[in-house]
């Protein structure tokens, strides 16, 4: 029996076109909608001349961006928002080109399928090879991205409370941005001196921190930017302000820390859970090869291979669902 026979029936068929025509219709509404919204903004802003955002206007829709970072509309959700390549690689700090890293991908997936097929490895097995040497660079790519940020991260509460000392002195708030860059390691030494730097090129501090929020997504980074945008609009003590910024990431901190304490065994039992199909079938394999090998041969073990592999992409993907809490 093939694979994809059922799939070819008529009472299959014409249900999925009909939800293709469903999704494509809701999309274009959506974006219709979206474009007719943008230009009446746009006209209704030349009516009223209002062409430019005050620092006050800006801190609300850094903090709406990051309140609705989750409540996205159906569109949004069919649509997803992927980053640029460029932004990915800025974030983890990389001097190589993403098209250096595509190639080596796929110089390694190649190379690997290859030297599997050279092994007498049926093509079914050897594309997984492929697929896990190919994916290695984008992963480290992926893991200096992470680590970098949360980098970023644990030396918030410094940094915070760097500046309230400096301004606490007597300093301007450019110097105690000024004082980050050169006293705090990279990166948020990097990002703050970026800051500073277009500030001296005649850029506003508003869009220079906007600017930061956009290179880097951190929410508590959002949090800073938002009191500071404010308070040079409404007035008050900044250094105060920090201070209580950097005593609720402290806080944050520890709860994370618990979370991360709790579920460890969850964490734990999802990966073995995960790993153990794959570490099976190779000792299948090598202790009895035409017993394992019934799975990519014939039409049932095709058949139960797919639907096993989506079972267990199904199972990953609630694991983590239930670990990995936002805090």
């Amino acid at each position: 029996m093939d694979l994809f026979s059922p799939l070819m029936q008529p009472a299959v068929i014409i249900p999925l076109l009909a939800g293709l025509c469903i999704v494509t219709l809701v999309l274009a509404i959506g974006l219709m909608a979206n474009r007719r919204g943008g230009s009446a903004e746009s006209r209704l802003d030349i009516f009223t001349r209002k062409g430019s955002k005050s620092a006050s206007s800006q801190a609300i829709e850094i903090w709406k961006d990051a309140a609705d970072a989750n409540k996205r509309n159906l569109v949004e959700q069919l649509v997803p928002k992927i980053p640029s390549l460029d932004k990915i690689f800025q974030q983890a700090e990389i001097n190589i080109k993403p098209s250096a890293i595509i190639m080596l991908s796929g110089a390694l997936a190649v190379v690997s399928t290859f030297a599997s097929l050279a092994f007498g490895v049926p093509f079914v097995i050897a594309i997984i090879p492929g697929i896990i040497f190919g994916f290695i660079p984008w992963g480290w790519v992926i893991w200096m991205r992470n680590r970098r940020l949360q980098k970023f991260a644990t030396q918030m509460p410094d940094a915070m409370d760097l500046m309230a000392r400096a301004l606490r002195a007597g300093q301007s708030l450019q110097a105690a941005i000024h004082v980050i860059s050169e006293e705090m390691p990279s990166p948020i030494a990097t990002e703050f001196g970026r800051v500073y730097e277009e500030q001296n090129l005649g850029v506003s501090l508003e869009d220079a921190m906007k600017s930061m929020c956009e290179r880097v997504p951190s929410l508590d980074l959002k949090f800073f930017v938002t009191s500071v945008l404010i308070q040079r609009q409404t007035g008050g003590d900044l250094a105060e302000i920090l201070d209580k910024i950097s005593y609720v990431i402290r806080e944050r901190f520890k709860i994370l820390g618990m979370v991360q304490a709790l579920t460890g065994e969850g964490r734990l039992s999802g990966n073995v859970l995960v790993a153990l199909p794959f570490v099976i079938l190779l000792a299948v394999m090598h202790l009895n090869y035409e017993y394992a090998e019934t799975l990519w041969t014939t039409e049932e073990g095709k058949t139960m291979s797919v639907y096993a592999l989506i079972m267990q992409l199904l199972g990953a993907w609630c694991i983590r669902k239930i670990v990995n809490i936002k805090v």
